[in-house]
């Protein structure tokens, strides 16, 4: 966990370009996007039906 401590001249903006990039050094963003788009097999499954069963071309012919 990233972790910024403020100093006493420190504005708070300058601590939240601090703590944004320990964030981005860790990589804590890129993980949680990874594990949100994850789809495990039943789901990929359900999502293919799905759209084989949706009609396809201009009017659904």
């Amino acid at each position: 966990m990233a972790e910024v401590r403020i100093g006493d001249n420190e504005s708070f903006e300058a601590a939240l370009r601090r703590f944004n990039k320990k964030v981005q050094q860790a990589g804590i963003l890129a993980e949680s996007r990874r594990r949100d788009a994850f789809e495990n097999a039943a789901e990929k499954k359900k999502r293919k039906d799905a759209k084989k069963k949706k009609p396809s071309g201009p009017r659904g012919i």
